[in-house]
C-alpha cells in the first residue's frame, strides 16, 4: 500500500478476527517480530514505535497494528474491552497474516497482552520482549490513573507527556499539539473513554495474568524499564524477571515510559541482540 507521505500512521487494511485492523508490515526476511503497543490517548502503533521500526525492520518483519479500538483499527459497537478479546484481536491479526510463530514486543498494556498471548498460546511465540509492562497486578499509579483518565485538552496533554518522559527536552510543544489533535480525531476518545472507566484498579487487575501461569512460561524473556517510570511501577518488571524463569531485565537510568523514545537506539540494538541469539541457534540447528 503507497502510505501518503502526511499519513505515516496509515499502513494497511487486513481483517483480523473480524474487524477492519490498520496494521503496519515492514521488512521483508528474517523472523517475524509483532509489536504491541501502549494505551495513551490518541496513540498508534506508528506513534508507540516509529523510531525504532526502520531499525528493527532491516533484518527481519516487523509488523505493528493498531490494536482493537485504537488508532485507525475498527471500534466494536459494543464497546466492551478486556484482556481476552484484544489477545484474540491480535492472534487475528498473525492469522490474516499467516504468521505461525512469531517473536512478540508488547508495551505497557501491549506488555500485558503480549504476556497473556504467550500463556495461553505458548506454540505461536519465540521469543518475548516485555516493556515497561503491565501483566502483574499493582496498586495504580497516579501517573497510569491519569493516562487513563484523560478529558481532551491541549494543556491536559502536556501535562501527561510530562508523566511519559524523564527527557523533557522531548516535550515540545509541537509534540503536545500532535498527541492533543491525535486523541480528538474522529472516534478516538469515544472509544479510549469506552476502555478504562473509573475505578481504574480493576484494568490494572485485567491485564494482569495469574502468577502461576507467568511462572510456567519457558519463552526467552527480555524485559525493558525506565527506571524513573511514573506510569507502569519499576517493580512491575521486578516482579515479572521473577516469576519468568528464562528472564533478563535491563533498567534505563534516567528514563521514563516511554523506553522506545527516550533510548530509541538502545532500545533496537538490545531487542536487534536479543531476538538474533534465537535466530542464530535456529540456524545452527539447520
Amino acid at each position: 500500500m503507497n502510505v501518503p507521505v502526511d499519513r505515516p500512521e496509515i499502513g494497511r487494511e487486513i481483517t483480523a478476527a473480524g474487524y477492519r485492523t490498520n496494521v503496519h508490515d515492514h521488512g521483508e526476511g528474517g523472523f517475524p517480530l509483532m509489536m504491541i503497543h501502549g494505551s495513551g490517548p490518541g496513540v498508534t502503533a506508528w506513534a508507540n514505535w516509529r523510531l525504532v521500526i526502520p531499525e528493527l525492520a532491516k533484518h527481519r518483519r516487523v509488523v505493528a497494528p493498531d490494536m482493537l479500538g485504537f488508532g485507525y483499527s475498527e471500534r466494536p459497537e459494543d464497546k466492551i474491552y478486556n484482556r481476552e478479546r484484544w489477545v484474540k484481536h491480535a492472534i487475528g491479526v498473525m492469522d490474516e497474516l499467516g504468521l505461525d510463530q512469531v517473536d512478540l514486543v508488547g508495551n505497557s498494556f501491549g506488555g500485558g497482552l503480549a504476556l497473556s498471548l504467550a500463556i495461553e498460546h505458548p506454540e505461536r511465540v519465540r521469543r518475548l520482549v516485555l516493556m515497561g509492562s503491565a501483566g502483574v497486578s499493582f496498586p495504580i499509579t497516579k501517573g497510569l490513573d491519569e493516562v487513563w483518565g484523560y478529558q481532551p485538552s491541549l494543556e491536559t496533554m502536556r501535562r501527561l507527556m510530562d508523566v511519559f518522559a524523564f527527557n523533557k527536552g522531548l516535550l515540545t510543544d509541537e509534540l503536545a499539539e500532535m498527541r492533543y489533535q491525535a486523541s480528538v480525531r474522529p472516534g478516538f476518545q469515544e472509544s479510549f473513554a469506552a476502555m478504562f472507566p473509573a475505578p481504574r484498579q480493576r484494568w490494572v487487575d485485567n491485564l494482569a495474568s495469574n502468577e502461576d501461569d507467568i511462572r510456567a512460561l519457558q519463552h526467552e524473556t527480555l524485559i525493558i524499564h525506565g527506571r524513573e517510570d511514573e506510569v507502569i511501577p519499576l517493580e512491575a518488571s521486578y516482579k515479572l524477571a521473577e516469576l519468568i524463569d528464562r528472564a533478563q531485565l535491563h533498567v534505563f537510568g534516567r528514563c521514563g515510559h516511554w523506553t522506545q523514545i527516550e533510548h530509541a537506539s538502545r532500545f533496537a540494538r538490545l531487542v536487534d541482540d536479543f531476538l538474533n541469539e534465537a535466530d542464530q541457534a535456529a540456524a545452527g540447528d539447520k
